[in-house]
């Protein structure tokens, strides 16, 4: 029996986890969802998933299950916490965690997998939520080598991209160190584009030295022209939760005594801009904080 003619179940349908979860749909795969909101369910179901009665039906009823949670505190509670999937699904059951959470418990989560005779696999995912949305998301991966040649067919059903890390940990700690770039930068280009607006330099002409240039970077030439400059702020990744990422990335790099000095002065950056009611846009919204606080001009292409 392949994975495709299993029952796969799936935890967590948010920004990431609903799109992820419809592309299973239809490309296929029988999915029983859950999240603590109907909503989701109600559009999963629309779409051909069946809604689960709670985390035990899917302990119970499936080899393979996908979890898409907010923290590590979740994955502790519905993954190894009392009348958690652990406690009700059979020996062999694979758990797949597509969270960014903490290093440490993701090895929690591995260790006690192997403890109490489960499999799991850590597969934090890369890009943003309208790539989750198409299909294309970026996954890294972390766990037995085996284990992830049977979930691959999965993955490759929700994004384009997938990269086996090595063992577990390996996925979680891969994201850590692409986060840390990408959020920095969302930073570095937020002041840097606050101080061309502040010289009246054209953003365009401005763009185009930068983009021919080694300082340009995947954020200012590939996400943000979609984004803040074009106006929209709307979240595919919020400011808070470029915040979390970075605590996370903090407290990583704390533990395996690395010095961030960057990474800790961008957290306090975007402290800042949560402080001021930003956490709920898109984090290249730190443009418009800094500009904003400049009180200068918002940086957007097409505008003089």
């Amino acid at each position: 029996m392949s994975i495709r003619d299993k029952t796969i179940g799936f935890i967590g349908l948010g920004a990431m986890g609903g799109g992820m979860a419809r592309n299973c749909v239809e490309k296929g795969f029988d999915l029983l969802v859950h999240d603590i909101r109907p909503e989701p369910v109600e559009r999963l179901v629309a779409a051909g998933a069946r809604a689960a009665s709670g985390l035990r039906e899917i302990a119970e009823t499936c080899a393979e299950i996908v979890t898409v949670l907010p923290t590590g505190r979740e994955v502790e509670e519905i993954v190894m916490g009392s009348g958690g999937l652990f406690d009700h699904a059979a020996p062999g059951t694979l758990v797949m965690d597509l969270s960014t959470i903490e290093p440490e418990t993701t090895d929690t989560l591995h260790e006690t997998a192997r403890a109490r005779g489960f499999r799991a696999i850590d597969a934090p995912i890369g890009r943003l939520a309208w790539h989750a949305e198409r299909g294309e998301s970026l996954f890294m991966v972390g766990g037995e080598k085996a284990d992830f040649d049977e979930v691959e067919p999965l993955l490759a059903a929700m994004g384009t991209t997938i990269h086996y890390c090595g063992p577990g940990g390996s996925g979680t700690r891969t994201k850590l160190v692409n986060n840390f770039l990408a959020i920095a930068s969302c930073q570095l280009n937020a002041e840097a584009l606050a101080l061309a607006k502040r010289f009246d330099l054209d953003l365009e002409t401005t763009l185009e030295v930068i983009h021919g240039t080694t300082a340009t970077n995947g954020q200012l030439k590939v996400n943000w022209p979609n984004k803040v400059l074009a106006g929209d702020t709307e979240p595919g990744f919020t400011i808070d939760l470029a915040h979390k990422d970075l605590s996370l990335i903090l407290g990583a790099a704390n533990s395996s005594r690395v010095p961030v000095p960057v990474g800790a002065a961008a957290r306090e950056a975007f402290t800042l801009a949560r402080s001021r009611g930003y956490g709920g846009q898109d984090f290249s919204a730190m443009a418009d904080v800094l500009c904003d606080s400049a009180q200068i001009a918002r940086a957007r292409l097409g505008e003089k």
